[in-house]
């Protein structure tokens, strides 16, 4: 595991890692920081596992390039991560994440603070309303907005089994968020659902006056679970609330299915997974913290 960083460690909660792990460096520390009196103080190592680029995504990408394609062209295996500010990621260094593609590169994206909502007193060049839609055009990039850690842990679970195992020439662009709150347990036997890109998350009753689907992800989840008490508590309107975790892998999917059904028009095909979820006539609403071209990936 390479684990890779601009600048914004300390944000992401990342700096016990500094004490740990240390930080890689080929001449060891060379300085003493500014903060060598503390406990998690920035120690650089011959044998530190971070690499902490400082404010260049190019170069932190370039790391990340490097290690995702050891495996071919090293004969060593490794896996790297790295974490950013997700604003100044597929729409800062694009053409850097394309050519990791080109080049069959392994590893995990990872774009913190992710979203228009969860960094929003930094001002709108951080809030991210674009990076899942640029994803989506990248043939071998699997990208996630989950909203809970079970999902991320299944999620991440299947990037290694997909990557290290099976030995599949993917990368996975995972977003996640700095807001505190409540994580639930994983409802049962949801896992293959969650990587296929949905799972029916509840059912709330409201007395059967009318019934909506609310499909949410990432850090609008929560507010369309609110959305679904309060449309039973003052509407008595049912709901069935979804986790969308991969509005880009339901339309793959549902690409699929189009294309096995005009090219085989008399076998049977199995429908598409969020045919199968939003079977029937009830109207569905899908909000995110993203521009609607990212939901509308879905839409009929």
């Amino acid at each position: 595991m390479v684990p890779i960083v601009a600048d914004e460690a300390r944000t992401f909660g990342m700096a016990s890692l500094f004490r740990q792990v240390g930080i890689y460096s080929s001449q060891g520390q060379l300085y003493e920081p500014e903060d060598a009196g503390s406990m998690l103080y920035y120690r650089e190592d011959v044998r530190g596992q971070i690499l902490e680029e400082g404010i260049t995504e190019a170069g932190a990408m370039s790391s990340w390039i490097a290690a995702g394609t050891a495996y071919s062209t090293h004969g060593t295996a490794m896996l790297p991560l790295y974490i950013y500010y997700s604003m100044f990621g597929f729409q800062r260094i694009g053409d850097l994440i394309w050519a990791a593609g080109d080049q069959r590169a392994r590893g995990f994206l990872v774009g913190a603070t992710a979203g228009r909502t969860t960094l929003s007193g930094e001002g709108l060049q951080h809030q991210d309303g674009t990076g899942h839609v640029i994803a989506a055009t990248i043939p071998n990039c699997r990208a996630y907005d989950p909203a809970y850690a079970y999902e991320l842990a299944v999620i991440v679970d299947e990037g290694m089994r997909a990557m290290m195992e099976r030995q599949e020439d993917v990368f996975y662009y995972l977003t996640v968020m700095n807001e505190n709150y409540a994580q639930p347990s994983m409802p049962a036997g949801v896992e293959r659902d969650i990587v296929r890109g949905m799972y029916r998350l509840a059912q709330v009753e409201g007395g059967g006056r009318g019934k909506v689907r609310l499909l949410g992800s990432g850090a609008i989840l929560r507010e369309v679970e609110a959305a679904a008490q309060m449309l039973a508590e003052h509407w008595q309107v049912d709901s069935e609330v979804f986790s969308v975790t991969s509005f880009s892998e339901l339309e793959r999917d549902a690409r699929e299915v189009v294309r096995q059904r005009l090219h085989h028009p008399q076998a049977e095909v199995s429908p598409a997974h969020v045919e199968t979820l939003l079977a029937g006539n009830a109207p569905v609403v899908a909000p995110t913290d993203y521009v609607r071209a990212y939901p509308q990936l879905i839409a009929p």
